[in-house]
């Protein structure tokens, strides 16, 4: 049985990224756990302010520590119905270690992390992609699932492939994952020079390799840039997709991106993103 995990700020539920990550836990009969990251540096209040601000802040802290968990217990409550309410197995792990520290130890025993793109796991919002996002992104031991903060169910997966060896292997992971979705679409875009034809990358070796992992599957070849050409075919989709990639950080195997392809679609679009990088 596969092992997903889905990762919370208890302080700010992304109630989507719950959506998300039983919808995907169902159709790939896995086990969710919910992964509650009750980081001890990190509360809804800043310490420095209360106790400039009041006399008796000794009483100030305790009231606002129980505030916050008794938010937090909510939070896992409202996690643990809605696994129930779907019929999926689940169990909960809360940690009050170091955030980023801690999820990158569990993902070596995890098949698919599920976050929100909009996680800091700090009271402070940033700009998308935030800081936590790309770190863990950028060291993470499995495959990540990175979802925006309004969910829709999936009706349409996209495979980009850009013939390097990293969009294969991120091909590979998402069928190993979710082979068994066979009733959505799956469409492969992939983006070529403006001087080249209408053959893929590898043109033979990749229509076998994806006809034994896909039953049915879309190629379609546009020219142009390929950050302009995936985001102008993406629009035109009630971006109820889910996008297929890989190479977060860059290589010498990667033919298109200039920054971070997943960068680039976590700030343009509000498209789930499947992330793996060998």
């Amino acid at each position: 049985m596969k092992n997903f995990l889905a990762v919370f700020d208890g302080l700010r539920l992304s109630k989507s990224t719950v959506s998300y990550a039983i919808q995907l836990s169902a159709h790939a009969d896995a086990h969710l756990i919910g992964v509650f990251l009750d980081d001890i540096s990190y509360r809804s209040y800043d310490v420095a302010q209360v106790i400039k601000k009041h006399g008796d802040y000794d009483s100030v802290i305790q009231q606002l520590e129980e505030k916050d968990r008794k938010k937090r217990d909510a939070s896992v409550a409202y996690f643990e119905k809605k696994c129930q309410e779907a019929g999926i197995r689940y169990s909960v792990h809360r940690s009050k270690k170091i955030a980023l520290k801690e999820l990158k130890e569990e993902s070596m025993f995890a098949d698919l992390i599920i976050i929100g793109k909009q996680e800091t796991f700090t009271k402070f919002k940033e700009e998308i992609p935030t800081r936590f996002i790309k770190e863990l992104l950028a060291d993470v031991q499995c495959g990540v699932l990175v979802v925006p903060q309004i969910f829709r169910p999936i009706d349409h997966i996209v495979l980009l492939y850009d013939g390097g060896p990293s969009s294969l292997y991120a091909m590979k992971m998402y069928s190993y994952l979710f082979g068994k979705i066979e009733k959505i679409p799956v469409t492969m875009l992939t983006i070529l020079p403006a001087s080249e034809g209408e053959h893929l990358p590898h043109n033979r070796l990749v229509k076998e390799f994806i006809s034994r992992h896909y039953k049915s599957i879309t190629f379609s070849i546009k020219h142009g840039e390929p950050e302009q050409e995936i985001l102008k075919f993406l629009r035109k989709y009630a971006e109820n997709e889910l996008v297929v990639l890989g190479a977060y950080r860059r290589t010498e195997f990667s033919r298109w991106f200039k920054s971070s392809m997943a960068d680039i679609l976590m700030q343009e679009t509000d498209t789930p993103l499947f992330i793996a990088h060998n």
